[in-house]
């Protein structure tokens, strides 16, 4: 079974393994300055200079110090990575800047931007893990991995990482493809959803797209899946064939939902996104990853 490359989906790991080594927490974390991933929002500030955007180097400013110690994640180019979360009203000044994840136009290289959700997911975990949801007792974290241990009851908790289905649906030459109301104006893209009690990532992506549009599916063909930090999926991308029905749009999910023939697609989601390496690699009836 061959698949086009995915590992160069932007917040896949693989993307990053040549800039960036991994730390988990330590007793001991390096002195040295580095660089900071700060967040702020769904924006991370980044520094601008003569050669465009990057993640800031060394000393921080006094208006942006942070609140809470910061996380020590790891190297980035051989330096001290460490992340925290800026005050969402917080004003900029020179040479910050706020990019947003999912900004219409990405200014931010891939590898930037991917070390930036690999922070903002780590963020989020340590946020959400500060006390047991057993028995609501303060964490403390474990070493040699991103767990958390209660300091009352002794859980170990470890990161939550939801899964999810996402999956193209043709029919001969038509596509299936959804809006969802909050998008920018005219851009469609696929079915997706967070798999369910019980369900294996194929019945997920059955169910979602019956669910959302109506439509019976079948021949369901995994082809790659993308880490995905907003807060903490992990898209896996199949394709599909048209089996039964009559488009039915659920209104709380979508708002739109159609067959689009190939020769004359909607605005599609960015490049950064596996719903469009999923379109772009598979959307014609000869591109069969089987």
């Amino acid at each position: 079974m061959m698949f086009p490359e995915q590992i160069h989906l932007p917040f896949n790991f693989a993307i990053i393994k040549e800039y960036f080594q991994l730390c988990y927490p330590a007793l001991h974390e390096p002195a040295e300055e580095g660089y900071w991933a700060i967040m702020q929002g769904n924006s991370m500030l980044v520094a601008r200079d003569e050669n465009g955007l990057s993640l800031h180097q060394g000393g921080l400013p006094g208006w942006l110090q942070p609140k809470a110690p910061p996380i020590f994640i790891g190297h980035w180019h051989g330096k001290p990575l460490r992340a925290f979360v800026a005050a969402s009203d917080l004003p900029l000044q020179a040479p910050f800047e706020a990019e947003a994840f999912n900004a219409a136009e990405q200014r931010l290289d891939m590898a930037t931007l991917s070390v930036g959700g690999l922070a903002k997911q780590i963020l989020h975990w340590d946020q959400q893990s500060r006390h047991c949801s057993r028995c609501g007792a303060p964490t403390e974290p474990m070493t040699g991995n991103w767990g958390k241990r209660c300091t009352g009851c002794s859980t170990e908790h470890f990161p939550h990482i939801h899964p999810c289905a996402i999956v193209l649906v043709k029919r001969g030459d038509h596509l299936l493809l959804t809006r969802k109301a909050e998008w920018p104006a005219g851009r469609y893209s696929l079915v997706a959803g967070f798999v369910d009690f019980g369900e294996s990532l194929e019945e997920c992506a059955i169910r979602e797209v019956r669910e959302e549009t109506g439509i019976g599916i079948e021949n369901v063909r995994y082809v790659g899946s993308q880490n995905w930090p907003f807060p903490a999926q992990l898209m896996a991308g199949f394709v599909a064939d048209y089996a039964d029905g009559e488009i039915t749009v659920d209104l709380s999910e979508l708002e739109d939902a159609r067959w689009f023939p190939l020769d004359a697609l909607p605005s599609l989601p960015p490049q950064r996104s596996i719903a469009r390496w999923i379109l772009d690699n598979f959307k014609t009836p000869t591109s069969c990853p089987i």
